[in-house]
Parts: C-alpha cells; sequence; structure tokens
C-alpha cells in the first residue's frame, strides 16, 4: 500500500508573507496626505511613492515582527543585508505579480542636472485600491456589527425576478416574469373551467392579452452620489491630520457601493481654490492643497457630474472642516477671502445650494471643525436641501458617514 509522507513546507521567507497583511500594514504608507505626524512609521518618506522609499517601508514592516509566525521570524533575524535585500526584491516582484502595483522605470537625462536618472515610481493599481477600500469598510464598519448589507428597498413594488408573494395584471414594458397560476385562473374565470377548447387547435386554451398576469418584486431604488471631499491645507493643519481618513472613508464607500448596490453611481470631486473630479483609483496619490476652500465651484462640478446620472436618488456626500473661503469669478479669476464666511462667497453658495434643491439633489455634509459661525452656515445649508449635518471627528467620521449612507438607501424614496 502506498504511503504519503507530509512535512512541513520549508520555502522562501517571501512565500511566508501573506500580501494582503503586507498591504493593510502599508496603508499608512499608500495613503500618505502629507500630514507630518512625528509618531508615524513612514514618516520620513514625505509622502514620495518612490521604489526606494516603497523597499524601506516594506523593510520596516518586515521588521516590525507582525507578519511572520515565530517560526519565520527567526529565520528573518537570521538574514544578513545581502539576504533582506533579496527578500525585499521577492516581495514586489510578487505584489506586482498579483496586480498589486505598478512600478514605473526611472527615466534618463531628467534630473537635477539634466542627466542621469529620476527615481523609479510606483502606483497603487485599482485591485490594490479595491483591497484597501475593503480593508477600510471592515475596519469601520466592524465595531457597529454590521457585516451584511442588503439592496436598497423601498416601499414601491416592481415586476422583477425576485418576487414577494403578489401578482399584477400584466401592462406593456413590465418584465414578463409570468405567473402561471394567476393567468390560467383569469382564463377559466372568463370561460369557465369546461371551457371548449378551440376546434382549429385542439388542446389549447384561448389565453387573451388581459389574461397575462406577472410576479411583483420589490422595487430597489438606484442611487448616484458625490463625494465632495475637501483638500484645502486646514485638512492637515492644527496638529491633526484630517484628509486621511476621509480618503479611506472615500475608499470604503466606493467599495461598498461596488459590491453591495451595483446599480449605484460613485464620483469623487476635489475642491480647494477650485474643483476638479478625478477618479477614485487616483485618491491614494491626492494630497492636500492649495490652500482655500472654494465650496462653490465643489457643488457646480458636482451638480454637472449628477445631471449626467438618471437614477432615482441623486446625493453630494461632502466633507470639509473650513469655511468657504475662495469663489470662481465670472471672468475665471478666482476671488479669495482667507478669513472666511465672506459675504458675497457665502451668498453665491447659498445660492449653489438653492440650484442642488431645484434638482432634488440632497446634499449631506460631515464637518471635521467645531466653529460656531461655521456650525450656523453648515445648518442653514443643510436646511435648505433637506439635508443633515454631522459635526464629528476624523475617527468617529467613517461610522457617520458609512451609516448614514445605508440608512438613507434603506428609507422611501418619493
Amino acid at each position: 500500500m502506498k504511503r504519503t509522507r507530509y512535512t512541513k513546507f520549508n520555502g522562501d521567507l517571501s512565500s511566508a508573507v501573506g500580501l494582503e497583511d503586507l498591504m493593510q500594514a502599508l496603508s499608512d504608507f499608500f495613503l500618505d496626505s502629507g500630514f507630518q505626524d512625528p509618531m508615524s512609521r513612514f514618516q520620513q518618506f514625505d509622502g514620495d511613492q518612490t521604489m526606494d522609499n516603497l523597499r524601506e517601508a516594506i523593510r520596516q514592516a518586515l521588521e516590525s515582527g507582525e507578519l511572520f509566525d515565530d517560526e519565520a521570524q527567526e529565520k528573518f533575524d537570521e538574514l544578513d543585508e545581502p539576504q533582506i535585500e533579496e527578500l525585499i526584491d521577492k516581495i514586489i516582484a510578487k505584489m506586482q505579480e498579483q496586480n498589486l502595483l505598478n512600478a514605473e522605470q526611472p527615466q534618463q537625462g531628467q534630473g537635477e542636472q539634466g542627466d542621469g536618472e529620476t527615481d523609479a515610481k510606483f502606483e497603487v493599481t485599482d485591485k490594490g485600491m479595491d483591497f484597501l477600500g475593503y480593508k477600510a469598510l471592515r475596519e469601520l464598519l466592524g465595531p457597529l456589527g454590521r457585516s451584511n448589507f442588503g439592496k436598497h428597498d423601498t416601499r414601491y413594488e416592481a415586476s422583477g425576478v425576485e418576487t414577494n408573494g403578489s401578482t399584477k395584471a400584466y401592462e406593456f414594458g413590465d418584465t414578463l416574469n409570468l405567473d402561471i397560476t394567476a393567468t390560467l385562473n383569469s382564463v377559466f374565470a372568463r370561460e369557465g373551467y369546461n371551457a371548449t377548447p378551440d376546434p382549429l387547435h385542439p388542446g389549447t386554451l384561448n389565453i387573451e392579452y388581459s389574461d397575462l398576469h406577472v410576479h411583483q418584486a420589490d422595487y430597489q431604488s438606484s442611487c448616484a452620489t458625490v463625494v465632495l471631499l475637501d483638500c484645502s491645507h486646514s485638512m492637515i493643519l492644527y496638529g491633526e491630520d484630517r484628509f486621511t481618513p476621509a480618503k479611506r472613508v472615500a475608499m470604503a464607500l466606493s467599495h461598498l457601493i461596488r459590491t453591495q448596490f451595483p446599480g449605484d453611481t460613485l464620483s469623487l470631486v476635489l475642491f480647494h481654490d477650485s474643483a476638479e473630479e478625478i477618479p477614485i483609483s487616483q485618491l491614494p496619490r491626492v494630497k492636500v492643497g492649495p490652500h482655500y476652500t472654494n465650496t462653490r465651484e465643489g457643488l457646480r462640478v458636482a451638480q454637472r457630474i449628477l445631471a449626467r446620472q438618471t437614477k432615482d436618488m441623486k446625493q453630494i456626500v461632502m466633507i470639509t472642516d473650513g469655511k468657504p473661503s475662495a469663489l470662481t469669478l465670472p471672468d475665471g479669476r478666482i476671488y479669495k477671502n482667507a478669513f472666511g464666511l465672506d459675504p458675497l462667497v457665502i451668498s453665491e453658495t447659498l445660492e449653489e445650494v438653492s440650484r442642488c434643491k431645484r434638482s432634488n439633489i440632497m446634499i449631506n455634509t460631515f464637518m471635521l471643525a467645531e466653529d460656531f459661525a461655521l456650525m450656523q452656515f453648515v445648518q442653514k445649508m443643510s436646511a435648505m436641501c433637506r439635508g443633515k449635518a454631522y459635526f464629528t471627528s476624523p475617527e468617529r467620521l467613517g461610522s457617520y458617514l458609512l451609516m448614514d449612507f445605508m440608512n438613507r438607501r434603506a428609507k422611501t424614496i418619493h
């Protein structure tokens, strides 16, 4: 009888490193927003995503003792410098093979003196971005006990595949999910159970258009969301990093919508001196700046995006920590007032909020500051468009925003 003997696999250490664990350990490095945090493990990199910095970040993660079991850690501690460098090379190669990272080769002739090589760069791929969003979602919703999400139910009904037990007469345009029992009952009620079959087609029933009945399904709404993210310099000033937590929340929301609400759409708009839409996949590389807060321009860009959508619900989720301090003038120049709450800026911003209301766009604002005058402005803005205002902190932002999104999506739409 053939016997199989099992022994412990003794491969190289790169196989003992879980890439998911490594991505999680490097998340602060990937999402650096320019905040000078002396307690950060990756502070010395200053947010530069070069291959040299990536290698050093991986080295620090390996040396932290968080990625290996006891036996693998002992083997790692025995490695000399060339062996550690080789191990890091293998790990980076695996990250590229798994499509978590894209590495760019250095370009010739673009150094400070016009020759030599620039530093090789890397970028987090969409797959890597999605994984970080998944981890952020788990971290944000895990303490709340919310691990499963449904679709966005409403009180309305429509013909569909997932039935709720009720039926209706077929109307043109309905999904032809035929209720055979109700249809035959309609035939028998009209012609009787002893109805004479069609003489030209014996053995058939004379089913008319009015006899057709289809199953009812709960109507589930779709939603178009624009995340309006403040990236002015105040988001990393005053001894607190408010921008990186906001980036994590946007990533988590993107993962939630992609996996649980596939009929929804999510767009991202950054606003500062001006405003622009960027792909969600570019979010890890975004840093703060310029300095001012052009809330009105952000709302205008968001409205243009939502105008292209045909969803049942349209909403803007605005994350900010400052009062409007800039305004784009008709000739394209930027009017700025560093003190904020300038009457001209406020009036134009509120007029833009009114346009959102007329377009049936809800604005929910998540404010990361508690200045009294600012709170009054935000509350007025929220009241105008029937939205909500949350005055929260970077630590609680994720829980507030995600739970508000799910609660909003579960409510009846009108």
